[in-house]
């Protein structure tokens, strides 16, 4: 811990605080992708990410790239042009994954909420009723927000309604830190990335992709507009590595993959119900001490926000910079605002990984001290 004690605490939506054992095994010497010392930790890797993603079938793929890089992969794999995909919209991300598959020739119709708000089963539902989708997108949760969207209540409505329609979700800001379960949730495609409640460095793209997305990938007759994103390259390589095989497309990134390892390990070490209640009581604290403060929250109602972050409008005459400059003097980082809409109104706090899992760093404490306090020499007295 004493290696970490002189930076400022990086409490945003991602990327969070890391753990000295993940940040240590990414110093390892210069490695081959295909060394037999190297191979086993990927496969490894592939392994455990089915723990974290509660999915025994689902094939995981790890590339390098930002999780943005998910939206590309489903796009390029799973839609063809003039094909219908139905976009859930809670914020700037949604408007972003809804931009990514009209790249790739999607028709899109988007069901949007209003700003802190999630999309209805009903408008849903509603939605659904109109057209054949190849595929619905839900932002678990949307980091311009902190909107929170009940994807299980959503996949049991579009079964029931939709069955033929492929389930997406991204879940760069949910996965590790909200409850999710593939299969029992009947989900096709889980995208995530590295730095957030996975606890790596930033550079990891991740996914967790159903048999169904698999077979539709393989069934689709237009070539995929994509060569780094596509499939074909990166399943054999998943199967390669997990058989203990090395095998090359693209140099995978050696150390972030060790990092991968030692933080799915400590992920999977207890198990993921308790990893997820300690989430929600650190967010239950969180935003118990922002109502104390008389502040609102993006999110129209706790139950549509977060567990791992929390977006909190500023309070009248407190300036934006001001409040960011004074928090991070108190060796605090938190983030502003990313929703176009509202960007220069709000702030975000991350609260996901070690910063919850471990409170004995006091990371939580030292959050909610610098945000009081700063809020108090700038004048602000609250309720």
């Amino acid at each position: 811990m004493s290696s970490q004690q002189n930076h400022k605490l990086c409490m945003i939506p991602g990327p969070v605080e890391f753990h000295e054992d993940v940040l240590t095994s990414m110093s390892t010497k210069a490695t081959s992708h295909v060394s037999p010392s190297f191979i086993p930790v990927f496969g490894e890797s592939i392994e455990l990410l089915r723990k974290v993603f509660v999915t025994e079938q689902g094939q995981p793929i790890v590339v390098s790239g930002s999780g943005t890089l998910g939206w590309d992969m489903v796009a390029s794999n799973l839609i063809e042009p003039g094909e219908d995909a139905l976009v859930l919209n809670s914020g700037y991300f949604g408007d972003s994954f809804a931009a990514c598959l009209k790249v790739y020739g999607a028709k899109v119709t988007e069901v949007k909420s209003e700003i802190g708000d999630r999309p209805t089963l009903q408008e849903i539902s509603d939605a659904l009723s109109t057209k054949s989708f190849k595929l619905i997108t839900i932002t678990h949760v949307d980091t311009s927000t902190g909107v929170l969207s009940d994807v299980k209540a959503i996949s049991e409505l579009v079964k029931k309604q939709s069955p033929n329609t492929l389930i997406i979700v991204d879940g760069v800001c949910s996965v590790g830190s909200e409850e999710i379960r593939v299969d029992e949730w009947n989900l096709d495609v889980v995208l995530t990335a590295s730095q957030k409640a996975l606890g790596v460095p930033p550079g990891l793209s991740i996914l967790i992709v159903s048999e169904r997305a698999i077979q539709t990938f393989k069934d689709r007759k237009s070539p995929i507009p994509s060569y780094y994103a596509s499939w074909a390259h990166w399943l054999p390589i998943m199967n390669a590595y997990e058989s203990r095989k090395g095998m090359y497309f693209a140099t995978p990134p050696v150390q972030l993959i060790y990092a991968l390892n030692t933080s799915l390990k400590q992920i999977t070490s207890t198990p993921l119900e308790t990893r997820f209640e300690q989430h929600k009581k650190v967010s239950d604290q969180i935003k118990s001490v922002v109502e104390s403060l008389g502040l609102q929250f993006v999110p129209k109602s706790r139950e549509v926000a977060a567990n791992g972050m929390t977006a909190v409008y500023y309070p009248e005459g407190i300036q934006p910079a001001d409040l960011l400059q004074k928090v991070a003097s108190h060796n605090v980082v938190i983030a502003g605002g990313l929703h176009r809409a509202i960007a220069t109104k709000y702030f975000r706090i991350g609260h996901m990984g070690i910063s919850v899992t471990e409170p004995e760093r006091k990371h939580i404490d030292n959050t909610i001290t610098a945000l009081t306090t700063s809020l108090k020499e700038l004048g602000y007295s609250g309720n």
